[in-house]
Parts: C-alpha cells; sequence; structure tokens
C-alpha cells in the first residue's frame, strides 16, 4: 500500500492490498472488482480522520461525516458527494450502512523493470451503492498516477469527486422508487426534477436581490430536466476534464453497482436448457425435483441462507463480483433486505478463514481450489461452464414442527414435500422461469424481468405468511391486522366518494369488499398443493436473517415510515380511510371469477381507498405496467350497477391526474377509454338530473346535447 487518502481507512494495509490486487491480475492488461467494508462510523480511527478533508458545505450535517476512500499502489479516498443522496433503504438494525469499494487494476508492460510489468491499482471507498459511476474518474487517474505517483493526483480525484454536485436530485419515497424502478416511462416523476430547479431558481434569484450570493452561477442559469427520470445527470471536473456522471434516482439497499439479470439469467438458463443436468435433491433447494431451474435453485439457496460460491477460473474478478451482486438483488427483488450485508463479491484463498465464520455468505472467487472443497460452501456456481452444484456436505434440512403439523393437516400430500413428485409444477416456478426465458427472446428489457422477480419474491412472502397462519395461527408477515375495518355504503365517505345513498348495493355486500387478506388462490386444493410443495423453504427462511428483517421492516412501513413528507392526510371527512389488504384485493380481481355483488363491492373499496397521493401510489406499486396495469381495475366501468361504474370513474379521474398515475392512464387502451367516456358522461347526466330536481325545474330534452341514460 503506497498512499491513502485523506487518512489510513484500516490498520490492515495488507489485507487491503490484497483485495485490490486479484489473483492472476498479471495476465490482464485492466480488470476491476468490488469488496465491501463494515466500517463502524464512530470508530476511533476513522474519527482521526482530518477534519480538513471534510465537504464545507453541509458537512456537519452528514449522517456519516468521516466516510473516506481507500487505495492500493496510488490509492484515492471518496467522501461521497452529496448529503441527501445516500440510499434510504440502507442497512437500518443491522449496524452502520457498509462502504463500497471500487477497485481498478492496471498491468503496464515494461521490460526494465524485474517481472517485465508495473502492475497498480487504485480504489474508491464510499458509502454510495451506486459506486459504479465513479468508473471513468478511476481510468483517468490511475493514468494519471502511473505518471505522477504521489499523494497529489489522489487528492486531485478525491476533491473533484466530492464536488459534484447532487443538490437538484430529488428524494424520492420508496413507494415512489419501487414504481419508478418497475417502469420503463422516461419522464416519470418529471414534476419533481421541476420543482427542485424552480426552488433553486428563486434561491438564486432571491440571494441576487439581498447581494449575499456567492455562488458563481448567475440568476437565470439554465438546468436542464433529465432526458431519463431513472438517472440524474452531473458532472465531475477533473483536471480541467468535464465527465458527465448519471446517478440512479431509485436506487435500493440491495441493489449495489451495475449488473445485469439478463446475463446472469442466461449463464445458467442457457445450458440447463440446451442439457439439463439432476442435481441432488435437497428439500430446501430443489423445490421442482432434480431438474429445479438453476436460478430457482440459487433463489432457495439465499433464502434459506445457504453458503454460496460463485466460480470464475480464467475469469476477470470484475464478472465475478457482478454476478455476486446481481444474485443478491435477484433473491432481494426490492422487497428482502440482508444479502449484501455479508456478500464478498471479491475474496481469495488467504482469507477463507474469515469466510467461513460467516453464515449465509455469498462469494465470488476465481480460484478453482475452491471448487475442491465442498466443506467450505453448499452451492457452487461454476460462471465459466455454466453449472450449479449442491455441495455433497450440506446440512441436512431439519424436520420442523411446522413441517410435521402441515403433513399431519394434509397427509395426500407428503409425497410432493419430499420432493419425489416432479411431474407437476406445483410451486409454478417453472412456469415461472418459462416466462422470464421468454420475456428475455423478446427483449422485455432489464426493468421488466426485475419487475417479474420482484413479484416473485412478494409472492414468496405472501405464501410464506399463508402457510404461517395455516399452520401457527398468526403470521406477522402482515402489515394488514386481522381486525380490518369495515365500509358502510351509507356511510358519509362512500357518499362523498361514489354518488347517492340507498343503492341496490348493500353494505354487507360492501363488507366483502373488505374481508379477507394474504394470497389468493383459486380453490383450497391448489393452495394446499402450492404450500405442500413450498413448506420446506419457507420453513428454512424463517430462520434467516432476510426474515427477521423483512418481519421489522413491515413494522416500520405499518407504522407510516417511507411514505410521501408531502401527501396528504389518511382521512377524509374526519373519518378514518379503511384498513385493508390492497394486494389481496387486487388479487381477487385478477385471479378469481367473482360475482357482480362481489367485484362490485370491491371497486367501492378501491374508489374508497385510494382517495390522496400516497393511497394512489399503494395501488400503482401492485398494478405494474408490465404485468397489464390498469386493465382489471378498468373492467369495472363496465359493471353492471351504474354506482359501481361512478365510483370506479371517480377513481380513474384521480388516477388521470396523478403525477405518476397519468402515465399508467396513458397505457390503457382506446375501448377502455371509450367505456370512461360513457361511464363519465352517464355521471354527469345523473349530476345534472338532481340539480333539475332540487330546483323543481324539468330537465331540458335530449337535443339540447345533455347525455341521458334512459
Amino acid at each position: 500500500m503506497e498512499h491513502q487518502y485523506p487518512g489510513a481507512i484500516s490498520p490492515n494495509e495488507n489485507m487491503l492490498a490484497e483485495l485490490m490486487l486479484p489473483d492472476q491480475t498479471h495476465v490482464r492488461t485492466q480488470d476491476w472488482t468490488m469488496f465491501f467494508l463494515h466500517k463502524d462510523s464512530g470508530a476511533a480511527e476513522e474519527e482521526e480522520a482530518p477534519k480538513k478533508t471534510r465537504r464545507k458545505k453541509g458537512e456537519d450535517e452528514r449522517s456519516n461525516p468521516e466516510q473516506t476512500d481507500m487505495g492500493d499502489e496510488g490509492a484515492t479516498s471518496d467522501d461521497s458527494s452529496d448529503e441527501g443522496n445516500e440510499s434510504e433503504e440502507g442497512d437500518a438494525g443491522e449496524g452502520p450502512p457498509l462502504m463500497y469499494v471500487l477497485n481498478l487494476v492496471n498491468t503496464k508492460q515494461d521490460n526494465s523493470v524485474k517481472r517485465g510489468a508495473v502492475v497498480k491499482a487504485m480504489a474508491i471507498c464510499t458509502r454510495h451503492s451506486f459506486l459504479h459511476i465513479y468508473k471513468p474518474l478511476l481510468l483517468l487517474a490511475l493514468e494519471d498516477y502511473f505518471k505522477s505517483p504521489y499523494p497529489e493526483t489522489l487528492a486531485g480525484l478525491y476533491n473533484a469527486v466530492n464536488e459534484m454536485d447532487l443538490s437538484l436530485m430529488p428524494r424520492l419515497s420508496t413507494l415512489e422508487r419501487h414504481i419508478l424502478q418497475a417502469s420503463d416511462v422516461k419522464d416519470m416523476f418529471v414534476e419533481k426534477f421541476e420543482h427542485m430547479i424552480k426552488q433553486r431558481l428563486a434561491e438564486e434569484a432571491a440571494l441576487a436581490v439581498s447581494g449575499e450570493s456567492d455562488s458563481p452561477t448567475r440568476p437565470g442559469t439554465k438546468y436542464n430536466i433529465p432526458r431519463d427520470t431513472h438517472e440524474f445527470e452531473s458532472k465531475v471536473v477533473y483536471n480541467d476534464i468535464p465527465i458527465p456522471i448519471k446517478v440512479p434516482t431509485a436506487p435500493s439497499s440491495e441493489t449495489v453497482g451495475d449488473f445485469s439479470f439478463v446475463k446472469l439469467i442466461q449463464t445458467f438458463g442457457g445450458p440447463h436448457a440446451a442439457s439439463p443436468q439432476p442435481f441432488a435433491l435437497h428439500p430446501h433447494l430443489t423445490t421442482s425435483g432434480a431438474y429445479t431451474h438453476p436460478i430457482i435453485v440459487l433463489i432457495n439457496a439465499m433464502l434459506t441462507q445457504k453458503r454460496i460460491i460463485f466460480l470464475g477460473h480464467n475469469r476477470p474478478s470484475g464478472e465475478v463480483a457482478e454476478a455476486v451482486l446481481a444474485a443478491c438483488a435477484l433473491a432481494s427483488g426490492g422487497v428482502l433486505k440482508g444479502f449484501t450485508r455479508y456478500a464478498f463479491p471479491y475474496t481469495d484463498l488467504t482469507k477463507v478463514d474469515e469466510l467461513l465464520q460467516v453464515p449465509g455468505f455469498i462469494a465470488g472467487v476465481t480460484n478453482p481450489a475452491f471448487a475442491n472443497h465442498h466443506e467450505w460452501w453448499d452451492l457452487l456456481c461454476d460462471l465459466p461452464a455454466g453449472r450449479m452444484k449442491i455441495s455433497s456436505k450440506i446440512e441436512v434440512a431439519p424436520v420442523t414442527e411446522g413441517l410435521l403439523y402441515f403433513q399431519q393437516q394434509h397427509p395426500s400430500f407428503t409425497t410432493m414435500m419430499s420432493n419425489s413428485n416432479t411431474s407437476t409444477d406445483a410451486t409454478g416456478d417453472t412456469a415461472f422461469m418459462e416466462d422470464i426465458m421468454r420475456s428475455i427472446a423478446a427483449r422485455h428489457g432489464e426493468s421488466a424481468i426485475r419487475s417479474k422477480f420482484a413479484a416473485y419474491t412478494t409472492k414468496f412472502t405472501r405464501i410464506a405468511a399463508a402457510f404461517e397462519e395455516s399452520v401457527y395461527g398468526a403470521s406477522a408477515l402482515y402489515v394488514v391486522s386481522l381486525g380490518e375495518a369495515v365500509l358502510d355504503i351509507n356511510s358519509p365517505a362512500v357518499d362523498q366518494t361514489v354518488g347517492p345513498k340507498n343503492e341496490p348495493l348493500t353494505s354487507q355486500e360492501a363488507m366483502a369488499g373488505l374481508k379477507g387478506h394474504g394470497y389468493v388462490w383459486p380453490n383450497d386444493e391448489m393452495k394446499n398443493r402450492e404450500l405442500a410443495a413450498s413448506v420446506s423453504r419457507i420453513e428454512g427462511w424463517r430462520n434467516t436473517r432476510s426474515y427477521k428483517t423483512f418481519i421489522s421492516d413491515l413494522a416500520s412501513s405499518h407504522s407510516g415510515a417511507g411514505r410521501s413528507s408531502h401527501s396528504p392526510s389518511p382521512t377524509k371527512g374526519n373519518l378514518p380511510r379503511p384498513n385493508i389488504d390492497l394486494h389481496h384485493v387486487l388479487s381477487r380481481l385478477r385471479t378469481l371469477r367473482l360475482p357482480p355483488a362481489e367485484a362490485g363491492a370491491i371497486y367501492l373499496v378501491l374508489s374508497s381507498f385510494c382517495t390522496d397521493y400516497d393511497s394512489i401510489l399503494e395501488l400503482l406499486e401492485l398494478t405494474p405496467m408490465s404485468e397489464a396495469g390498469l386493465f382489471y381495475i378498468t373492467l369495472g366501468l363496465f359493471h353492471e350497477e351504474r354506482i359501481v361504474r361512478e365510483a370506479v370513474v371517480v377513481l380513474l379521474e384521480r388516477i388521470r391526474k396523478h403525477e405518476c398515475g397519468r402515465h399508467f392512464w396513458n397505457r390503457v387502451g382506446g375501448w377502455i377509454s371509450m367505456g370512461f367516456q360513457r361511464a363519465w358522461k352517464e355521471r354527469e347526466s345523473r349530476s345534472v338530473d338532481r340539480d333539475y330536481e332540487r330546483s323543481g325545474d324539468a330537465p331540458p330534452p335530449l337535443g339540447l346535447g345533455v347525455s341521458r341514460t334512459i
């Protein structure tokens, strides 16, 4: 280790140097890698970092004021740019946020030196999970360091990175980030960017008038709205060269760096499709039998906290690191946490002892010696071969009380739970992976694939909740309490929302729209079949850190955390909004053939529930564009009851005016728009008729252009 700037990140320089010089780096001219540091922001050595290196503006308000970056033979430090742009979904409850390290290694041939080449590495360490944005800067800085191997080179990079301006990047709520991640609309939430720019211009104008402005910018400075709101466009000026930087607008805690789901799936899905090879059976992993799809085996291994190794023999360490990070995000689905904190995107043989002390790690290696030690891992993912292998020394799945009780309740499904019945796709995993492969072949894009895996993870958690409720009598995996509120069709709230009282739909029928929670199956047999096929991995998941973190996150969301600070109060007319399982209600519309009265009650409930900014966001999050969008809601426009049609019109009108919902409305078909116009005219006609009834005048004839339903 030649230099660390602005101070030493860790007293163990040898460990850092080894990680920054991966195996076989001398055979490549360039290599990228990533690794994480578990750094306590209150540690004594970090408190000794020079205060002069902190940012002058707003540094005292930073939650982690002393984050530093480190490097190897020519290393640099990055104090992260703007205080307001760190991931909001950090590792809360599991200690301080991770420090992510992006490392670049260059090899330059030089016959004048002893080994014929000079190898140097430089790294940037930051708490920003989107650390891949610093790659262009590292390329330039390491090239400069070869020419000028002095701390001043590192200081120039350090200062340039920390001067990057992210102050105009809006802070999105959890719901907003999830919707943006699942959408390919390039101007989603563009209003928030426009608002930030208006605020900045107003501030500059006020400072100019008062004469207090010290900023080099002038009133009227032009700020550009991003062409794609998924990324915030900024720049870093390094050595007088402006380098464009695109920062992800909606980062999540389990998404680190830049990777591709499609690449990971094709790496292991291609060989499996061409020549399937059986796995050794394990209840937690092979939930569809010996020929379970390898991606499902990988997800099951991560859900049940197995030790996973990604082996990339003769492959760049950066490729191995990307596979590890993609696997973490794949299993998380934006829903679960606790994977990246125990991930090692790159490690080597010298750290095996420390690695084996970590329960349920996910590690990337390039040394083939790992493949010969089955006691070191539970699942080996061989990247060059595109194959996975379950260890012969994997721990046997314990027989739990929940498993035994479920077998006693449903003895006919015992065969399915033993993994010997592979003729049926009880879990739906086979059909799911076939759908994924079709989407990839049709080039649906990365966002669509990620959205599907998010839905898959959500489905798993809700099936697990149904299993717990079936076996243990209750589950902590539900946000909605069992004492759901009841909607009275004759209440003032409903009257204000959907029209006059005393309509054909009774209050008892309206109650049906609120009763129930959890995952929806067409019938009990399918429910028991799917629970039986998934019971082993559910029981395996119940003892993991991601399970405990998920329950903690649900409790936080139920208490109101993650909602937008600017959203209206969730009440209307001083009446509490009904407390419902929105996912359950929408699933009934999608999955079941409902009688008109029950479907109508659900539409009334949705109209009564989705009245403000956040409640509409909750609805939109559960109706992604890649999965039919608003289609099942718009079917209410053709309901046989007029009050239901009017309720759906009111709901869709709110969505049309919503800054996010308008994009969803733009995706509906032409016949839906026609149905909306017809129902709208019908509602307006009734409103005119009521006005004339109150005044005692006769309504105008139809020829005057007033549409009325007879």
